[in-house]
């Protein structure tokens, strides 16, 4: 499981609002990139082009390391859960 996290000491209820969406929307742009991997059908996702180069680079990279996480667990043959991303 991947654990997103920030520090925000002494905040207003704004600043942690927006914290909180910021994580969520990383967190959705994660689990898209995922599903697509998965179902390979939808060739784009306009709603990405709204993101900065940074969040989508970032959201990505994590998608890519959880798969790649998943295949090399298959490869080594782990017993037990392999982490599927």
């Amino acid at each position: 499981m991947l654990v997103v996290e920030a520090k925000l000491k002494n905040g207003t209820l704004e600043q942690y609002q927006k914290l909180d969406e910021a994580i969520r929307t990383s967190q959705f742009v994660r689990n898209s990139c995922v599903r697509y991997w998965m179902d390979n059908n939808n060739k784009e996702t306009p709603w990405v082009n709204k993101l900065n180069s940074q969040a989508r680079q970032s959201a990505a990279d994590r998608a890519w390391q959880s798969i790649s996480r998943f295949y090399q667990n298959c490869h080594a043959k782990i017993p037990g859960k392999k982490g599927f991303p």
